[in-house]
């Protein structure tokens, strides 16, 4: 993308990506982020795509969702300046629990700072979380 198609960024680093359905908005966000905040949400769509075949994707709020046709989302990923915040949206299911939560009694969070994303927990939580029921709210 030429810097005059690139889109904006927004605080942390966020990138303003169109609400969009399917994996070009998702790949569209990936590829806006910026250094190593790219790196991992582009690691963490690999390791969905490879355990989860059949996932649903969309951007959403300027964030990737990822999800299972008819059965809802579980899991989205947002930009901050200090890390990428991973999203379980039934995290409160999961064993063990991702460690941050909030108001949301379902959702539970895991924030991964540069070179602090471990392949083999996400592995688990992702495999777990696609497994049940997600969040039907759009």
């Amino acid at each position: 993308m030429s810097d005059a198609q690139s889109p904006k960024l927004l605080a942390g680093g966020n990138p303003q990506i169109p609400k969009g359905d399917g994996d070009a908005p998702v790949q569209a966000y990936i590829d806006a982020m910026p250094g190593w905040k790219g790196t991992i949400a582009r690691r963490l769509d690999e390791l969905i795509v490879y355990l989860v075949p059949d996932v649903r994707k969309a951007v959403r709020w300027n964030s990737p969702f990822y999800g299972i046709e008819g059965r809802g989302w579980f899991a989205s990923c947002h930009a901050f300046t200090w890390y990428v915040k991973v999203t379980f949206l039934n995290g409160a299911l999961l064993v063990p629990e991702p460690p941050g939560s909030g108001k949301d009694p379902d959702s539970r969070w895991v924030d991964i700072g540069e070179d602090q994303f471990d392949d083999a927990q996400m592995a688990v939580w992702i495999e777990q979380s696609a497994a049940l029921d997600g969040w039907h709210g759009f």
